[in-house]
């Protein structure tokens, strides 16, 4: 149970993207692993949130680029560039050339979310 992996979210708190409404750096000392991945986050307190409702904070998509997922591709998210919809993290692509929160602001939310929905579901199922 001691293994040593790479946190999840770069080691940001999932917790702080719905209490502070941004990302914040957590602490390895406050760190749970559900799901075979490990979490950190800011003091015990949020993690004893996150331990009683995981499911509530963790990414859409398994933190894959939520833009990427509604045009059937795969990328790496930044845990910067996020959005919270319905109540759910999804987090974004950003790069020196594209910014995916940013053309997702661009589209019909609904839309995209009905297409990363039926791709992430058509992924997951494979």
């Amino acid at each position: 149970m001691n293994e040593q992996h790479t946190p999840e979210l770069n080691g940001f708190c999932p917790v702080a993207y719905f209490a502070v409404g941004e990302p914040m750096q957590g602490h390895s000392e406050y760190s749970s692993t559900y799901n075979g991945k490990l979490y950190h986050f800011v003091n015990e307190e949020v993690k004893q949130e996150f331990d009683r409702d995981p499911e509530r904070y963790l990414p859409a998509y398994d933190g894959m680029c939520a833009f990427g997922m509604s045009i059937e591709k795969e990328f790496e998210a930044d845990p910067t560039n996020f959005k919270i919809i319905d109540g759910k993290l999804h987090l974004f692509l950003k790069s020196e050339d594209t910014n995916a929160l940013e053309l997702w602001n661009k589209e019909d939310e609904s839309k995209c979310l009905a297409n990363a929905d039926r791709y992430w579901n058509k992924r997951v199922m494979a």
